[in-house]
């Protein structure tokens, strides 16, 4: 059965649902970490950080909650609304990024780094299910692509392609990883999110 993962006012159930938001947002950023120490390709959206890391002196989570913010600025012509899944999202995603990859040394061997490949992109997909099951609305990102989506009349899929796919770019000529991982990461996560999904997503009174 498909689940409902549209917005919910915070006045429901936050006891049980604003901890689901922040575990689910840290355990996505330490996923994203495990997948920077594989170092056999991350997602579009941390190759693009780990390219801006090479050029900048900022870290990888600093990185990504700057291109959080500027992100937010994008919704404004799309008429968007932030959060607080919004603004958790940016914060709880940079520390917990930054505090894996201060706590996990560089992995050597291929069995090894196989090994953090499948369970960084394994914990990711968990994660988003976790956070997303909150229902307390779109981070940056997510919120970009079905903004735009509904201003140009195009379908999702379509959207996060083009963004995708041009932050993957950018980011790889930066000098980030794009590799095995990448793929993997593509054609996986979201079969994990979907499966994971129907124990996490919070049911809200009207759909009982």
């Amino acid at each position: 059965m498909r689940q409902d993962i549209s917005y919910v006012p915070l006045h429901e159930h936050p006891a049980r649902r604003v901890p689901q938001l922040l575990l689910g947002l840290a355990l996505y950023g330490f996923s994203l970490s495990v997948l920077v120490r594989a170092a056999l390709g991350v997602n579009p959206w941390s190759v693009l950080y780990e390219g801006l890391e090479h050029r900048t002196p900022l870290s990888f989570g600093t990185i990504s909650a700057v291109l959080g913010v500027l992100v937010l600025l994008l919704w404004i012509p799309l008429k968007q609304r932030p959060t607080l899944g919004t603004g958790a999202n940016i914060v709880v995603l940079a520390v917990s990024s930054d505090l894996g990859l201060h706590v996990l040394p560089e992995a050597h061997g291929l069995p090894a780094r196989l090994g953090l490949l499948v369970g960084g992109v394994l914990l990711n997909g968990v994660a988003v299910a976790v956070y997303v099951g909150a229902r307390f609305g779109p981070g940056p990102r997510d919120g970009l692509m079905t903004g735009a989506a509904a201003a140009t009349g195009r379908s999702l899929r379509q959207v996060r392609t083009l963004i995708e796919l041009a932050v993957l770019a950018v980011g790889w000529l930066l000098g980030g990883t794009v590799g095995i991982g990448t793929v993997l990461y593509a054609v996986a996560v979201g079969p994990v999110t979907q499966y994971v999904m129907p124990w996490c997503a919070y049911r809200a009174r009207q759909d009982a």
